[in-house]
């Protein structure tokens, strides 16, 4: 019998598995704190409260309408961005990927100064329709889809840019229009790439602080998203602040295990 072990299987260094552990419990930790301060016995009466169900609404229904924004632009610019020689690509991308690295803060000073009442889009736009996105249901859309997009987008660029065109000109070469191939071909090809971004982008937006505070404000049933609620509550009520965040700990637990590897294999 051979002594060998195979290189998946040996025992890692110990100063390996002591460092890995901390790395591991920079994550753990918060989160056991997180649930045992949770009052489980009083979570119905918790989540059930006015407060709570306005932010719960107003943060389905943002996150939602930022997604479907995201993929009627976002998945054009990765198509873009992926195919297309572009002059000054890599800016482009850098552009793209930016709000990941901004600090969110910065995001919405950013957005209110392009945005906002006399910002260099939001004025003409306020004159012409009479639309002010600060301190507005839209003005959170606008913040969610600015911050979340860029999951779409590189997602959906990288599995764009690994597909096999092959695929694509063959069923060109058999008469089919470039709708044709992009509807019958390339999208069902990257469909799982493409849900996964999907995924990811509504998660971000149901998940958005910082843009969304400086943007549009933190009014009670306009701009109060679970994250604002749970920042008002932290002050007030920490049973409803913890009962909230055991929420979004759950749906973006949820998230991430559902899609597993699958977004990380688009990149």
């Amino acid at each position: 019998m051979s002594d060998k072990t195979p290189a998946g299987r040996r025992r890692p260094p110990a100063v390996l598995l002591v460092l890995g552990s901390i790395g591991l419990a920079v994550f753990v930790v918060p989160l056991t704190g997180l649930l045992a301060r949770t009052p489980w016995a009083d979570l119905p009466r918790l989540l059930s409260g006015e407060v709570v169900t306005d932010a719960l609404r107003l943060s389905l229904l943002t996150s939602v309408l930022a997604t479907c924004i995201a993929a009627v632009i976002g998945v054009p610019l990765a198509w873009l961005v992926a195919r297309l020689e572009l002059p000054g690509r890599s800016l482009v991308r850098g552009l793209v990927t930016l709000p990941l690295v901004l600090p969110p803060v910065v995001g919405g000073a950013a957005l209110l100064f392009a945005l906002g009442r006399r910002g260099l889009v939001g004025e003409p736009l306020a004159q012409a329709t009479g639309l002010l996105l600060p301190f507005s249901t839209w003005g959170v859309v606008a913040a969610n889809t600015f911050v979340a997009m860029p999951f779409l987008v590189i997602t959906v660029e990288g599995a764009l840019r690994n597909l096999d065109q092959r695929y694509e000109a063959a069923a060109a070469t058999l008469g089919a229009g470039r709708w044709t191939v992009l509807r019958r071909v390339t999208l069902p090809m990257i469909g799982p790439s493409l849900v996964a971004g999907l995924v990811l982008t509504w998660a971000r937006a149901l998940g958005e602080f910082g843009a969304t505070i400086t943007f549009a404000g933190n009014l009670q049933g306009r701009t109060q998203t679970l994250p604002l609620a749970v920042f008002v509550a932290l002050e007030s009520d920490r049973d409803t602040a913890v009962a909230l965040s055991l929420v979004m700990v759950a749906v973006s637990l949820a998230v991430l295990v559902v899609l597993r590897e699958s977004w990380w294999k688009a990149l």
